[in-house]
């Protein structure tokens, strides 16, 4: 007989599915290390967007000009605002904690964890067992091999939101939307960042002409360097230097204070003994799943970033719903994760959905674009840049939607919304938009697609 009905290993979107079980009557533990909330609570989309939101409204005083403003910056207290940070999230975690463990039909364990056999691992010096299992262990960022690099006391995206100080300068290894966030917070409090990116353009998995445009922008805030491959860190005087090249061979040295390791995120699954329990990952370490979030193990399942289906927090809200109706209520639901949306919340925003132009290389398609700075309410509010683009099949199927440009995270969700349910360029188009709103911008793009 096993130990519990349900085990989930990894508190971040996990601890919905274990208090989904418990609730439904079954006996479940929850095994996660660290805090409640994992990624998205502690170390990512929660604590970078208040940092956001305070660099924001920096930029609103500096933008204040513009509109005949006489604003001033007097100061920016940095530490208050990660003090502010780190004592509300971090009494969220604390307090799920305290009601996870009152909570009846379920235990936690705050251990690391391993598979010892079948639906089988060992928690505190003994081997536990349960009918099902649900791997959510989440993600961790990339520290590659570079010659020099763990030699100095490197920053990762973990370190910078929680860094109380700000430094005088910053070199940002990377050019992804995690890069391009932090170098927008720390620019905009006050800390001079230098970017190095391997590709062409900054967030190059972007639409190209979206890509195109925010490095131009990034590029007037902060030294760029596109195209050079980083090859070498080593301390110098104060601080460090970083050392880069191009495919060409020509070299780069950029010096900073810090140095922020932002290459992207690998799966927690390296130190699971995932063999021992016959579950199959891929050649990247992400566990494989199939479309019910079943693993190669029978009564094993895995969510969020540890199956790698997309890295996205509300990818792993969607799958959480999935993973509790077919792991508690049996009921065999399978995953559809068309139309997902992404965005990141830089200066400006950035969202998109679908295909991009280079993804449809070799297809026929159709372009709509619309500039804010030809809506009504873009010439109110200055937008002198931004821009929404549609991609549409001939038939008028919507096959991708791009914004990039103030609040392009809500504007795409018009856009969600229609590819999710299978409407057509028309469709949007020739739906009614309350003037003067900024959604202009969208119908005007859906217009100009079926036209």
């Amino acid at each position: 007989m096993s130990d519990f009905d349900v085990l989930v290993i990894g508190g971040g979107t996990g601890n919905n599915v274990a208090s989904a079980a418990a609730d439904a009557g079954l006996d479940t533990a929850l095994v996660e290390p660290g805090p409640l909330g994992g990624t998205c609570l502690n170390r990512g989309c929660n604590p970078s967007k208040m940092l956001i939101q305070a660099a924001n409204a920096v930029e609103h005083v500096h933008e204040a000009e513009r509109f005949h403003v006489d604003a001033t910056l007097d100061d920016v207290d940095h530490a208050a605002v990660v003090d502010e940070m780190d004592d509300l999230l971090g009494g969220i975690a604390t307090d799920m904690e305290a009601r996870y463990r009152e909570r009846p039909n379920l235990t936690l364990f705050d251990k690391y964890t391993e598979f010892v056999d079948e639906r089988t691992v060992a928690l505190g010096g003994e081997s536990v067992t349960a009918d099902k299992v649900v791997v959510a262990t989440g993600s961790r960022p990339v520290v590659p091999p570079i010659d020099g690099l763990d030699d100095i006391a490197y920053l990762t995206s973990q370190d910078a939101l929680y860094r109380r100080d700000l430094p005088d300068s910053l070199v940002i290894m990377g050019g992804g939307y995690i890069a391009v966030e932090l170098g927008y917070v720390f620019e905009t409090m006050g800390t001079d960042v230098s970017i190095v990116e391997m590709n062409d353009r900054l967030v190059h998995r972007e639409d190209g002409d979206v890509a195109d445009l925010f490095t131009e922008l990034a590029a007037a805030r902060h030294d760029v360097y596109t195209g050079h491959r980083v090859t070498a860190v080593e301390a110098s005087g104060d601080g460090y230097a970083v050392h880069a090249e191009t495919e060409a061979g020509d070299e780069l040295t950029v010096d900073g204070s810090e140095v922020l390791v932002a290459l992207g995120r690998r799966p927690n699954s390296d130190s699971l003994n995932l063999d021992a329990a016959g579950i199959e990952v891929d050649d990247r370490g992400f566990v494989e799943t199939n479309e019910y979030l079943e693993t190669s193990a029978d009564n094993v399942w895995a969510q969020g970033d540890v199956a790698g289906n997309a890295l996205f927090k509300h990818s792993g809200d969607y799958e959480t719903r999935h993973t509790v109706a077919n792991v508690v209520h049996a009921d065999r639901r399978a995953l559809d994760l068309s139309a997902m949306p992404h965005t990141i919340f830089t200066e400006p925003q950035i969202a998109g959905v679908g295909k991009t132009e280079a993804e449809l290389d070799g297809r026929e398609y159709v372009v709509g674009r619309a500039d804010y700075a030809d809506s009504a309410m873009g010439r109110a509010k200055k937008l002198d840049d931004g821009f929404v683009k549609v991609l549409a099949a001939t038939d008028g199927t919507i096959l991708g939607a791009h914004a990039i440009g103030y609040e392009a995270s809500t504007l795409l969700h018009e856009a969600v919304v229609a590819m999710r349910h299978g409407l057509t360029v028309e469709d949007v188009g020739e739906t009614i938009h309350a003037h003067p709103t900024l959604s202009k911008v969208v119908e005007a793009a859906f217009r100009d697609a079926a036209n």
